[in-house]
């Protein structure tokens, strides 16, 4: 991959960025059972040591941990790996998508508004069967 300048991949690559390979890296600890839920992740000293990266670096891809559900901070403690349900276990089909994520976000918010679309069907059947009720009164 070519990386242009301000670290843009340009067209035509397949190398990752640093903060990428860090963030990758903290992953497949946490896939392979090297870090459980809850555990402290790295600090960004640690990781600026192991990698050979600024610190700027590391927080982008800490970031990236924390935007896809792979992490938690708590302010005063640190980062954490975030608590996840694994069906099949943490080795599982499920261990690559956080439960946490993106996508299980959507999916939840898709569910709510499944249930409150239902109860607006609801409420507006009561309203009808009380508007009906009042008109049948009233002749």
């Amino acid at each position: 991959m070519v990386v242009g300048r301000r670290g843009r991949r340009l067209a035509g690559g397949g190398v990752s960025l640093t903060f990428e390979v860090i963030a990758e890296t903290v992953r497949e600890r946490i896939r392979s059972g090297g870090l459980r839920p809850g555990d402290a992740l790295p600090t960004q000293a640690v990781l600026m040591r192991e990698f050979g990266a600024s610190s700027l670096t590391v927080q982008k891809a800490m970031a990236l941990l924390k935007q896809d559900g792979w992490a938690v901070s708590r302010p005063g403690k640190g980062a954490f790996v975030a608590h996840r349900d694994y069906p099949d276990g943490p080795d599982g089909p499920e261990a690559t998508a956080p439960a946490g994520g993106t996508t299980a976000r959507v999916e939840a918010l898709e569910r709510a508004l499944a249930e409150a679309a239902q109860q607006i069907a609801d409420l507006r059947g009561r309203v009808e069967a009380l508007e009906s009720d009042v008109s049948d009164r009233g002749h």
